[in-house]
């Protein structure tokens, strides 16, 4: 099985779609040795949000890296943000820039669609089937994005990102109480900084299963790394960091989570 969902008993869903790790054994020859580490996974997320059982969330989670596919992006592989870097479908660039595959060993495009189909297709069909049924059992969904990224990466962005990147695809993607009860949380934390909908506005799984209009509200969060964890080698989760931003973490989806239960008289 390439991911595994937990369902849970709340209207909630959280996604972590790259929190994988493995790079399948016929495919690590092809990649640069460097990438065997992943470097850019978005790690730990399962233990930094140890608190959703206490919230009865589904968790939806992949094993493999996005270095195989990334999860988060369109099937057709159109950019997210035109006019900044991109990473692709199938990356074929670290974050920095630098290439991914040893030279001449990059996929081809029927490889590609092979990925697509083996990989990337089932977890959307798994989350389209637990939004679903969460939607019919409970008449609505919040769908959390949750994602981590270093704090600072040149090829991505310019300078260092604010803590908390807290996304709604600029409003498109959950009501507006949803929105303002996220940050609400986030502003009660003045050691975090954070913003709405800046480099950061949600990627795929946010743009495309955010409809308020159906139902189903939803919000990213990238947030940087260097509140939980180190973002060297060896990417060691910090307990004294992460057990600071972890109530803030909760408040965040906690106040997402009864906005939505709100907006449906719950």
């Amino acid at each position: 099985m390439s991911f595994t969902l937990h369902r849970g008993s709340s209207p909630l869903l959280v996604s972590i779609p790259h929190l994988g790790t493995e790079i399948p054994p016929e495919l690590r020859p092809l990649y640069d040795p460097r990438a065997l580490a992943v470097e850019d996974a978005d790690w730990h997320l399962d233990r930094l949000y140890d608190f959703l059982p206490a919230l009865g969330a589904s968790v939806l989670q992949p094993r493999y890296a996005r270095y195989v596919i990334d999860l988060n992006r369109p099937p057709d592989d159109t950019p997210m943000y035109p006019g900044a870097s991109n990473t692709e479908l199938c990356p074929t660039r670290f974050f920095n820039g630098d290439a991914l595959y040893a030279e001449g060993r990059a996929p081809p495009a029927a490889d590609l669609a092979a990925r697509r189909e083996q990989y990337w297709r089932p977890y959307h069909e798994a989350l389209q089937a637990e939004l679903a049924r969460i939607r019919q059992q409970h008449g609505f969904v919040l769908l959390w994005d949750a994602h981590s990224i270093r704090s600072q990466i040149p090829w991505l962005f310019d300078g260092r990102l604010p803590d908390l990147n807290i996304g709604t695809a600029d409003g498109a993607s959950a009501d507006a109480s949803i929105a303002q009860a996220v940050v609400a949380a986030a502003s009660a934390s003045p050691a975090y900084s954070h913003v709405l909908n800046g480099r950061f506005k949600g990627g795929y799984i946010t743009r495309r299963y955010g409809r308020p209009a159906e139902d189903v509200h939803a919000v990213q969060l990238e947030m940087c790394q260097s509140v939980y964890m180190q973002e060297a080698p060896p990417f060691a989760y910090l307990e004294p960091l992460a057990r600071r931003v972890q109530p803030t973490l909760r408040s965040m989806v906690g106040g997402a989570l009864d906005a939505c239960k709100a907006l449906y008289g719950r």
